[in-house]
């Protein structure tokens, strides 16, 4: 599988929960930081349709949204089979 992009910012809760469950499963990702990089930021609510972090793009076009536990894992068991 080809990397993954996780949107978002070292503050958030939620970024730092999904960058967790992304560390402990063993997946490869590219963590953008949309506080460092204004451009990063623009695609991040582009790629949403919100002001919401994190984003996380996945390699075949299918983009979550502040995800809870259960959706992320469930995202990365269906990509993984």
């Amino acid at each position: 599988m080809s990397e993954i992009k996780v949107y978002g910012a070292d503050w958030c809760g939620d970024c730092i929960r999904a960058k967790r469950i992304l560390d402990r499963t063993g997946t490869d990702y590219e963590y953008i930081d949309v506080d460092q990089d204004a451009e990063a930021k623009k695609e991040a609510i582009r790629l949403s349709g919100r002001r919401r972090i994190p984003v996380i793009v996945f390699p075949d076009g299918d983009i979550l949204v502040e995800p809870n536990d259960p959706e992320l894992e469930q995202a990365l068991l269906r990509r993984s089979a």
